[in-house]
């Protein structure tokens, strides 16, 4: 029987780097899920989170095909703190129960991508978790410099939060202050590391 994957969470707040990392992990053969494609997964049509958007808000949270309206539900949480955390009490188990799944059929190491992996509860069952950090100020001059609108982009961070119990629940952590290449010279240490511990299994 072959040996199970290694599973490794990686997070990280807005604009500090993590979609970065992730593309250089696919492009070491890592199998990286994201979990907002999951989301998309669960809201399709017939699925469990449509389903579960349906019993929270009503069917009018769904369009004609059965989908889960982005923009409604959007809407409908974004100025709603309590309805927020009851979509996410329905979804964030949800997503770690579909990579669950995914990662009992991966071999060698399968990667979890969730802003929120902490914070979701998503933590316990990683043989790693994996933060990538920069200042909170050069964060929001690269998502502003990217094009996402100022005041949404310090909304989405303080909406985030300090991101001091990712750093705390982490065991790695990436600092990408720097330039380019002082977080690739990170990452490819990382990827050596999970080599090893994958080989390891």
């Amino acid at each position: 029987m072959s040996a199970q994957a290694l599973r490794v969470g990686l997070t990280g707040g807005l604009a500090s780097g993590k979609s970065t990392v992730s593309q250089w992990l696919r492009d070491a053969g890592f199998e990286v899920i994201d979990a907002d494609r999951l989301v998309t997964e669960l809201y399709q049509p017939g699925g469990e989170g449509a389903a579960a958007v349906r019993d929270l808000f009503g069917p009018e949270m769904l369009d004609e095909s059965g989908a889960v309206d982005h923009a409604k539900v959007a809407a409908r949480v974004f100025s709603d703190p309590a309805a927020r955390a009851s979509l996410e009490a329905v979804v964030h188990p949800l997503v770690r129960k579909r990579f669950v799944e995914i990662a009992a059929q991966a071999r060698g190491v399968v990667v979890l991508e969730a802003t929120l992996l902490v914070e979701a509860g998503y933590g316990p069952g990683f043989d790693l978790i994996v933060t990538v950090e920069a200042p909170c100020e050069l964060r929001l001059e690269r998502a502003i410099a990217r094009g996402v609108n100022p005041e949404s982009a310090r909304a989405r961070l303080l909406a985030q939060g300090d991101g001091e119990e990712r750093r705390r629940a982490a065991h790695r952590l990436i600092d990408n202050s720097g330039d380019e290449r002082h977080l690739r010279r990170q990452v490819d240490e990382l990827i050596e590391e999970l080599k090893r511990l994958a080989a390891g299994r």
